[in-house]
């Protein structure tokens, strides 16, 4: 058991040697970035209340302020994703809009006093905003989701070589791996 825990903390540091070494060839402040992720969330449920405002309405102006605010959390998301191929660009900002919507779920059943339902509400939402961090650091490479013998899907690390002492290559839930590494790395408190 102290093996496992070993060389999961040592794939914890390793991740956390990628994040320090991307984030300096990207120039990223973590923390600036975190607070600024958040803001585009909430850019993204603007454009959709806008959306659903001029439907209602069908008063134009909704879709002139829509416009002006996508253009403006397009501008903000390229202060964090740097680079990006394919579909990358998309994915993120549908993770960065599933993590909100899935944290808001989760604060409407806590206020139901449904604690259970809304704590895998929020570990959902956290899965998601880490896997956006995990794909626009380069800490995750889609190129390696594979499935194993019980058909889930396992996703490895760009740096993961070898497989844990008594485990296999990719056994970790990718959620697990970046839950903690974005515990460890984007630190909002960080001034």
């Amino acid at each position: 058991m102290k093996i496992i825990k070993m060389n999961k903390i040592k794939d914890v540091k390793s991740l956390l040697e990628k994040v320090e070494e991307v984030t300096k060839q990207k120039e990223l402040d973590l923390s600036s970035g975190e607070d600024l992720s958040i803001g585009i969330m909430n850019l993204i449920s603007i454009e959709e209340h806008l959306f659903y405002t001029y439907n209602k309405t069908r008063d134009v102006k909704y879709i002139d302020l829509l416009n002006e605010i996508r253009k403006m959390r397009t501008d903000l998301m390229r202060e964090i994703i740097k680079d990006y191929e394919g579909e990358v660009w998309c994915i993120s900002k549908h993770l960065l809009a599933a993590s909100m919507r899935v944290m808001e779920v989760g604060t409407k059943e806590l206020k139901k006093n449904n604690k259970d339902k809304a704590e895998g509400l929020f570990q959902k939402s956290y899965q998601l905003y880490s896997l956006f961090w995990g794909l626009n650091l380069g800490v995750v490479s889609t190129k390696d989701v594979t499935r194993n013998t019980k058909e889930q899907e396992t996703i490895e690390f760009i740096d993961e070589k070898s497989p844990p002492a008594g485990g296999e290559k990719g056994s970790s839930s990718v959620f697990s791996k970046l839950g903690a590494l974005v515990q460890k790395a984007v630190d909002c408190c960080k001034e």
